[in-house]
């Protein structure tokens, strides 16, 4: 098992990773924001869902998810239909133009992230991704309900725990008080789960 200050290096690492979120948000064209690009990321690797389903994937509530939809919708990237079990409730499906804009935001990410991995071997970008891919699985469905509460901003560390740990543990509460989780662009793939 690693040790205390491997993790500790990692949480840093790891924190790091908001730069490559915000240049992938960067490279998006400016009528389709990050929440936009999550809703066609999700719609075309999970296919069409009720909005409540779609509410689940993104981790956020009804109502910004009803936003993001309303945006993609104006721009005809989604249909709306009936759901056959339940009349009150909507289907959400991508069209051909939804489709369009989400190819165009695969290829935008891909050459990203080939300029910026230029220098890496085929084996490192291997790694990268097996063990990232690890990471996630380790971490499970993150949507699910968590296994640990965290603590209320405020709250003092349960007895035991680290400083550095503890340290850390406040500033991703107090970070995440502050501001509303922003939907990560993900790489598209047909049918994969997030």
């Amino acid at each position: 098992m690693a040790k205390q200050a491997q993790f500790e290096e990692l949480a840093r690492q790891l924190s790091a990773v908001g730069a490559v979120k915000r240049d992938l948000g960067r490279i998006l064209p400016p009528e389709c924001p990050t929440g936009s690009a999550a809703v066609l990321t999700l719609l075309g690797r999970h296919g069409s869902m009720r909005m409540s389903k779609l509410a689940e994937l993104l981790a956020v509530d009804m109502s910004v998810t009803s936003r993001h939809v309303a945006h993609v919708a104006e721009r005809g990237w989604i249909e709306r239909s009936p759901d056959p079990a339940d009349k009150r409730s909507r289907i959400l499906h991508l069209t051909p133009a939804g489709e369009a804009t989400l190819v165009d935001l695969s290829r935008r990410s891909t050459e990203l992230l080939a300029e910026r991995l230029g220098d890496w071997s085929d084996e490192e970008v291997d790694q990268l991704i097996r063990l990232m891919t690890r990471l996630r699985d380790s971490f499970g469905d993150c949507r699910a309900t968590a296994p640990h509460a965290r603590p209320a901003v405020g709250t003092a560390p349960a007895p035991g725990t680290p400083k550095a740990a503890a340290e850390a543990m406040d500033k991703v509460t107090v970070t995440s008080a502050a501001r509303a989780p922003t939907p990560v662009l993900e790489p598209t793939t047909t049918r994969t789960p997030a």
